[in-house]
């Protein structure tokens, strides 16, 4: 028996053993250099092999290490993004890992690698293996140079005071039988295994330091002070050196937080008021934070700010200061209570982190602020009364986020790895609908199953490293009802759910209806019964199969309703009601509004928008645009836009309508059939008709991040043109032209290349022609820009250059091309310029080929914007040997394809810029269409 004691005894202390020492350690000793914005560090790691496996070798994340060169994961993240800085910085203002020395216990010298492809991480060869429940120890000597925050808020500023983060050596995360090799993405989720820390920080006396580390009142010697930081079971922490600290400390019951959050207007009373009422309900909702301090920071706010209301102008005051500060301080609280507290994998598991912080501050705005609207004090205004965007409640804008992409066929599975997320959905829309995913289940489930679920999940992570699976295991675990669908559809898929009734009748007790789901995804939905406007009745349906059938009691309601609240995250609500009165019509009444509003499913809506067109002929046109396209992608739109012309006091306008149908599983992912017609002058007593019947094939990479598209185009370009006395060619007054082009581009920072194939089919004529862009951004800051052009006639039985292939300024026959003065042969709007065709600047001799027609253009940058640009050409006309051509000067590039400027210098015509009237060879391109200023910004996020 006191045998048995002792083995008892024995384990216990073994397992006290391997608790207590269960961690990894680093004790670490780092001085400041502030003019060279380096930090020295001599670190002692213990690396505690907590695994069953024997390991030869470990992992150690050196994220600050991205920031070395042009070609690390994080640069071509950069590029990828559209994000310039980074590539143009100057070598100082990039950060790195240097002179780095790593020995064991007995001094003996460890090869380490790291690779050009992973520069972010370093494996380290260990002299003896470590086997498991053993550990090592290491000694680091290296050298931080730390980047400019300018990248990613991370680093120093213009006033060298720093926001430090990954900017040490750790041990990374080991599962599955294997180190995590995460590069730096720009993404915060760095997966560092848990480790405690002790740091000696020694800084000029000048600084000041604040972290959510602990620490003792700093010691001060003669020009500097040093500061002792410790903190345990930690992956990360944050670390802010500062002229004078910008932070404020508040301490509550629950712990201390520490926070510089912007807004002057709030007294420091109010600000407390806010922070604790934030901070018990996170408490309460998800558990209590495992560290004593927690940093809330302005910068970390603006990487992660709160979509919607960081987009509002600053003069409008919306909202109360008081309710701007709450948002603020509550998501950049919950934002960093989670990643410091779940010990998950942040990038496989990242749906989790979002969906328990949109989920707790979608609870915390029903709880506290049941009554605001999405745009605030605006939805007060009665003349705002009718646009749906403004009376939409505060929660409902995270369903139309995550919609906005959804119409888009842009979403992306929430399971997917964020990393694999493109811009818009790993910071907005994936993070919107993981909330709403949770507050779905929620729903369905009642009885707090997913609040307790959370609760339980959140105590598990103070014991052990967990995964998605311990979190699904949990939540099955407290509930007798199947939710497999839950884990299977909402989140390892982008399957969409869209629900209609097929059938439905009633009697006076009871309504029999089916409900079927037109995509084939099977999930639960709820159904209502609304009676004068009041919900009368809510009652969850599990849906067996794809079109179900249910009897349920009336209850005198004159409306059945599925997901009336939109609890679901459904992709259509337009087909989700149904009457159950006598001769009650179904179809929606029609709403007009003013210049744009949100998707209303019980409407009609058709959006009526003053316009002001111009061009030379028909001078200022004034008009009505009228469309139904709202903020959400529709599958039919039409927009008409008559105007008047006030040169010639006739009508003109344009219109089109088109049908678009996404495929969800498929490289071509959109399909658009349309139609369009425009009416306006192309000489100053000659108008033309344009009727243009279209059908376009969208096709992408299975990569949704990968900027290569693909577009296939064929289409019938009708035109009718009045005869004009101005323009001397004119022969062919009316034509019709077949036309197939295929678009392949691929664009990003540091490389663009396009290919388009064009053939066009006349009943006089036939054409071939492909054109190839490259566009490259050296290392050494170089540009350079290349275009080849070719073309041919199949044949050619036309009496006039009209349909001929242009050097410097096509014809445009399709009436493509946005010219200002189409048919001007001199004076300032014969110098614009198009890029398209031969691509020339210089206006020559030979303007014109119709047989065929081979050109080069060319530019590399001098300085900035400024550019050297060449082309040449040969251009082959009938009977006529072929012309050798060029030309070269200089382009001001001030905004690529949107503002450039061309000053022609030498060409077939000599020195041109030493001829007469040399301002009348100058050539502009400018682009006045909002549609494309708004692509120009857009791209980083789509």
């Amino acid at each position: 028996m006191k045998s048995f004691y002792k083995i008892i005894v024995l384990i216990l202390v073994l397992l006290t053993s391997i608790k207590q020492y269960g961690q990894h350690h680093s004790t670490m000793t780092v001085e400041l250099n502030s003019e060279n914005k380096t930090l020295t560090i001599v670190q002692e790691m213990t690396f505690f092999n907590q695994s069953n496996d024997t390991l030869t070798s470990i992992v150690l994340n050196d994220w600050n290490n991205a920031y070395s060169n042009k070609n690390t994961p994080l640069a071509k993240r950069f590029s990828d993004e559209f994000y310039r800085g980074f590539h143009l910085a100057k070598e100082a203002e990039r950060g790195s890992t240097k002179n780095l020395t790593i020995t064991d216990k007995s001094q003996f010298v460890l090869t380490w690698e790291r690779t050009e492809k992973n520069p972010d991480f370093i494996v380290v060869k260990l002299d003896h293996p470590i086997f498991p429940n053993q550990k090592i120890s290491l000694h680091l000597s290296y050298i931080t140079k730390i980047p400019s925050d300018k990248f990613t808020k991370y680093g120093y500023n213009d006033k060298g005071e720093m926001n430090l983060k990954n900017w040490f050596l750790t041990p990374a995360r080991y599962e599955n039988h294997d180190f995590i090799r995460y590069s730096n993405n720009n993404l915060d989720d760095i997966s560092n295994a848990v480790s405690d820390f002790d740091i000696d920080l020694k800084i000029p006396a000048t600084l000041e330091a604040t972290s959510d580390l602990n620490n003792n009142s700093p010691i001060k010697r003669e020009g500097f002070s040093i500061y002792k930081l410790f903190g345990k079971n930690r992956t990360d922490f944050s670390l802010f050196i500062e002229s004078k600290s910008s932070f404020i400390s508040f301490k509550n019951s629950t712990n201390e937080v520490l926070t510089n959050l912007k807004e002057n207007k709030l007294s420091a009373v109010q600000k407390a008021i806010i922070m604790d009422r934030v901070m018990i309900y996170v408490t309460k909702q998800i558990g209590q934070y495992p560290h004593e301090k927690i940093i809330v920071s302005q910068t970390d706010y603006e990487r992660n700010p709160f979509y919607g209301l960081n987009q509002l102008p600053s003069f409008l005051s919306l909202f109360p200061d008081e309710f701007i500060f709450e948002i603020k301080f509550l998501k950049t609280y919950l934002n960093t209570y989670l990643k410091n507290s779940l010990r998950l994998n942040p990038r496989n598991d990242n749906w989790i982190y979002d969906g328990i912080q949109v989920y707790a501050m979608m609870k915390y705005i029903d709880e506290n602020h049941p009554n605001t609207k999405m745009f605030g004090s605006i939805s007060k205004f009665k003349l705002l009364k009718s646009y749906n965007l403004t009376n939409l409640d505060f929660n409902e804008q995270y369903s139309y986020f995550y919609m906005l992409m959804a119409r888009k066929n842009l979403d992306q599975p929430l399971g997917d790895p964020k990393n694999t997320l493109i811009k818009f959905n790993e910071q907005i829309a994936s993070k919107y609908r993981a909330g709403l995913s949770l507050l779905y289940l929620d729903d369905y489930l009642n009885q707090n199953t997913v609040n307790n679920s959370i609760r339980q999940f959140y105590l598990q992570n103070k014991e052990k490293q967990t995964s998605r699976n311990d979190f699904e295991i949990l939540l099955k675990s407290n509930t007798n009802k199947d939710i497999n669908w839950f884990f299977k559809t909402i989140i390892s898929s982008r399957d969409i759910i869209d629900y209609k009734f097929s059938h439905v009748s009633r009697t006076q007790d009871s309504i029999t209806f089916s409900v079927k789901s037109k995509t084939g995804a099977l999930v639960p939905i709820p159904v209502y019964g609304i009676k004068k406007g009041e919900v009368v009745f809510k009652k969850w349906l599990d849906i067996p199969e794809i079109d179900s059938s249910f009897t349920i009691e009336r209850q005198n309601v004159d409306k059945i309703v599925l997901n009336y609240k939109n609890e679901v995250p459904e992709y259509n609500l337009r087909n989700n009601w149904k009457s159950l009165r006598s001769f009650y019509p179904n179809n929606r009444p029609v709403k007009f509004n003013f210049m744009k509003d949100l998707e209303d499913p019980y409407y009609n809506q058709i959006l009526y928008v003053p316009s002001l067109t111009y061009n030379l002929y028909d001078g200022l046109s004034p008009g009505l645009r009228l469309h139904n396209k709202t903020i959400l992608d529709k599958p039919f739109i039409f927009d008409i836009n008559p105007s008047y012309s006030t040169k010639t006091n006739n009508f003109s306008g344009s219109g089109w309508f088109a049908i678009s149908q996404n495929y969800r599983d498929s490289r071509l992912y959109n399909m658009r059939y349309s139609l369009s017609g425009s009416y306006f002058h192309y000489a100053p007593d000659a108008y033309y008709q344009k009727i243009n019947p279209m059908v376009q094939m969208r096709i992408r990479q299975e990569n949704f991040r990968d900027n290569r598209k693909q577009l296939i185009m064929l289409r019938q370009v009708v035109v009718n043109r009045e005869k004009s006395a101005f323009v001397v060619d004119n022969s062919t007054e009316n034509y019709s032209v077949f036309d197939a082009k295929y678009f392949n581009s691929r664009t990003e920072v540091t490389n663009h290349f396009s290919f388009t194939s064009d053939i066009q089919i006349a009943s006089k004529f036939g054409k071939i022609a492909s054109e190839l862009e490259y566009r490259k951004l050296f290392e050494n800051n170089l540009q350079i820009n290349l275009r080849l052009y070719a073309g041919s006639f199949l044949y050619n039985k036309t009496d006039s250059d009209f349909f001929s292939f242009a050097l410097d300024r096509p014809t445009d026959y399709l009436f493509d091309y946005g010219y200002y003065g189409r048919s001007e042969s001199t004076g300032l709007f014969s110098q614009q310029f198009i890029l398209s065709e031969g691509g020339f600047k210089s206006k020559l001799a030979t303007p014109y080929a119709n047989q065929w027609i081979t050109t080069v253009n060319g530019s590399f940058n001098i300085w900035n914007w400024v550019e050297i640009y060449g082309d040449l050409g040969l251009v082959k006309n009938k009977d006529l040997d072929p012309k050798f051509v060029y030309d070269s000067g200089i382009r001001l590039n001030l905004v690529t394809d949107y503002f450039e400027l061309y000053f022609p210098v030498y060409s077939n015509n000599g020195w041109e810029i030493a001829q007469n009237n040399y301002n009348e060879k100058i050539r502009f391109l400018v682009t006045f269409s909002p549609k494309t200023l708004i692509n120009l910004f857009n791209r980083k996020w789509f």
